[in-house]
């Protein structure tokens, strides 16, 4: 990938691609990123724009493709709300789906075209507060995805009207976890030290 131009069929120096890096960044007057950043962008834009998670984990050496889809949950969510949108829409719950082109002209004077709901991208929140998503226009989803004792992380939901709701319902929903968590590893450490 980085070939030397000095020795023949041997890697750059890595020090001299992180120069590279560097100057490349200051030329863009970008902020200054760590070159396991452009792996996760790689990653982030591959799955974005639709290459699948096992095809994703054997070009970026993750032994199993559940590796992928828990560092790159927050994408793979998307996707799936992405999904379920257009899915909404094929089934015409969303009375708006056909545009003006597609209809006819008695068709355009009865029914209004509504524009097409997109869901509000949330906030950059701190870690451990969860993730809120308008899913629909009366409809939000809160979701936490904390570490288990045994290491792997669960994705757990709760639902609102209002996004107002969602976070009350989150905190507590937090809250309560993070509860189980401890008193579940406090069980483990205790039947360890047994």
């Amino acid at each position: 990938m980085f070939p030397s131009p000095i020795k023949e069929d041997s890697p750059r120096h890595p020090s001299a691609v992180l120069n590279i890096l560097y100057r490349t960044l200051e030329k863009a007057e970008c902020k200054n990123i760590r070159f396991h950043d452009l792996r996760h962008t790689f990653a982030t834009t591959a799955l974005a724009n639709g290459m699948d998670v096992k095809t994703l984990s054997v070009m970026i050496g993750h032994i199993s493709s559940e590796t992928t889809l828990n560092i790159y949950t927050h994408i793979t969510d998307n996707m799936q709300r992405s999904a379920a949108n257009k899915i909404e829409q094929g089934f015409g719950r969303n009375e708006g789906s056909l545009s003006e082109v597609e209809q006819t002209p008695e068709q355009t004077a009865k029914t209004p075209v509504k524009p097409k709901f997109e869901p509000k991208q949330p906030k950059i929140r701190r870690p451990g507060t969860g993730c809120i998503f308008q899913i629909s226009a009366k409809k939000w989803e809160g979701s936490y995805s904390p570490k288990l004792p045994n290491g792997k992380r669960k994705k757990f939901n709760i639902y609102a009207d209002t996004r107002e709701e969602c976070e009350e319902k989150l905190a507590e929903m937090i809250s309560q976890k993070n509860a189980e968590i401890a008193a579940e590893k406090e069980r483990l450490k205790t039947e360890q030290s047994a």
